[in-house]
């Protein structure tokens, strides 16, 4: 006789929720996802996505997450037309302390349209045989108790069923009812933080300049600190088939525009440097500007619960969801999946008593560098918070910006903060001896007096 698979249920049909399927279907479980949208066959749009339409990119670390859990994901994405760039190598950065130079790899990012991603992830999971997909169908409440999650009550159609499992695992985004589910079983609010830098962010996709559809670098305008240009910034980023696919950032009170004529303006005259409008003037537009105001960074500290029960974990945006300004989303999502399947290896499988708690905080840990870097910066923007930065929230940053400012016209201390920003390091790393006398001497170099394009690049992008 075959052995019975145990079985576990995944909530959401998103990259965290696909790449949690993986995960677990590697420690030898039967898989359903539950996915509320119909899921496209290819790259296409969806309802529950709406974010798709702005930059999305795959750091080191959670590229390195995403290939362990999926070997050959990287092989895929490259043959779908996602390029592998270099960082800072192939990236141009004006940061509020200067322009970067153009340093040796120490790191890289996959950036993409976020609708190619999913769709090479989903291809590639749903492969594994273990795993079965059930979209168009609504996750409504746990069932359980307190102590132990036992399956999740579903709705398809008209048809209410519900679904057995050993794990439920929530990664339905930041619209997750997990804390509603579980006040619903007896137990207590979790404790939890938003900082909400009240950015907005405007998308729209481009055709590049002939010469400048392969190989072109990132270009990043960061948000000012001072001034007339404070929290106010863009990103042009290369993606498959010779795009470009700009993000512009405003906060309250600079909000980028919803139109294609003040987008242009707006790239132009709104930013520290016109570079990303001088950029556009010679790009072709190809879809209209879409616009987000969903950018509060979020943590709900379910590891910290005194009371958890067996059989559910939460992870990806339900657990903690990040300003996109910063890419790292679907990195921890990455981290996160990676951490869930570790953990029910270690503790000998599903159904292990006090598995879920470990892997809860598990799941938790990998996403401490990135929320510390998210709100180490957001926390600053006003109405943020409604006490404002704290004390220690004030150090951090004075530091960090030391930091920042020394990676300007220092090698050795850029590699080191682009190892934490990649997640490929935890910010513990920028706590070094070295890296603080580093900050104390500065910049060993001269600041850069305009962007480091190369001629190249720059006749390319009909800049010459």
């Amino acid at each position: 006789m075959s052995e019975v698979k145990p079985t576990a249920v995944v909530l959401g049909g998103s990259l965290a929720g696909m790449l949690a399927a993986r995960a677990l279907a590697a420690t030898g479980a039967r898989v359903t996802v539950v996915e509320r949208d119909a899921l496209p066959a290819g790259p296409e749009p969806r309802k529950g996505l709406p974010q798709a339409r702005h930059v999305h990119q795959l750091w080191s670390g959670g590229a390195r997450a995403l290939e362990e859990l999926l070997p050959g994901a990287q092989e895929a994405l490259s043959a779908a037309g996602v390029r592998r760039v270099p960082v800072t190598a192939d990236m141009v950065a004006l940061s509020a302390h200067g322009w970067y130079r153009r340093w040796p790899e120490s790191a890289f990012m996959l950036p993409a349209g976020r609708d190619l991603l999913d769709q090479v992830v989903r291809d590639l999971v749903r492969a594994d045989g273990a795993i079965e997909l059930l979209d168009r169908a609504e996750a409504l409440a746990l069932t359980g108790t307190g102590r132990a999650v036992t399956g999740v009550r579903v709705r398809t159609g008209g048809t209410e069923r519900t679904l057995d499992a050993r794990l439920v695992v929530d990664a339905t985004g930041r619209g997750s009812r997990a804390a509603h589910w579980l006040a619903e079983l007896g137990l207590p609010e979790p404790e939890r933080r938003e900082v909400d830098s009240g950015l907005t962010y405007t998308s729209r996709l481009f055709r590049a300049p002939e010469g400048a559809r392969e190989g072109f670098p990132v270009v990043s305008i960061e948000p000012g600190q001072r001034g007339s240009h404070v929290g106010r910034g863009g990103v042009l980023l290369p993606v498959e088939d010779g795009g470009w696919l700009v993000t512009l950032i405003g906060a309250r009170g600079g909000e980028p525009p919803s139109t294609g004529e003040e987008f242009l303006r707006y790239a132009h005259e709104e930013l520290r440097h016109p570079l990303i409008g001088e950029l556009l003037t010679h790009a072709e537009p190809l879809t209209d500007v879409t616009v987000t105001r969903t950018t509060a960074n979020r943590r709900l500290f379910y590891e910290r619960s005194a009371e958890w029960p067996e059989g559910f974990v939460v992870l990806g945006d339900a657990l903690c969801a990040l300003n996109p300004v910063y890419g790292h989303g679907m990195s921890v999502a990455a981290r996160s999946a990676l951490a869930l399947r570790d953990t029910v290896l270690r503790r000998g499988g599903l159904g292990a008593p006090g598995l879920a708690r470990r892997a809860q905080r598990a799941v938790g840990g990998t996403v401490r560098a990135a929320w510390d870097l998210a709100i180490g910066a957001d926390v600053f923007y006003p109405g943020a918070t409604a006490t404002g930065p704290t004390v220690r929230d004030r150090l951090v940053s004075a530091y960090v910006g030391r930091l920042l400012r020394t990676a300007t016209g220092n090698g050795r201390v850029a590699r080191r903060v682009t190892d934490v920003t990649s997640l490929q390091a935890g910010a513990e790393a920028l706590l070094a001896p070295r890296m603080l006398l580093a900050a104390a001497v500065g910049p060993l170099r001269p600041p850069l007096t305009g962007p480091p394009l190369t001629a190249a690049e720059r006749k390319a992008a009909g800049l010459a």
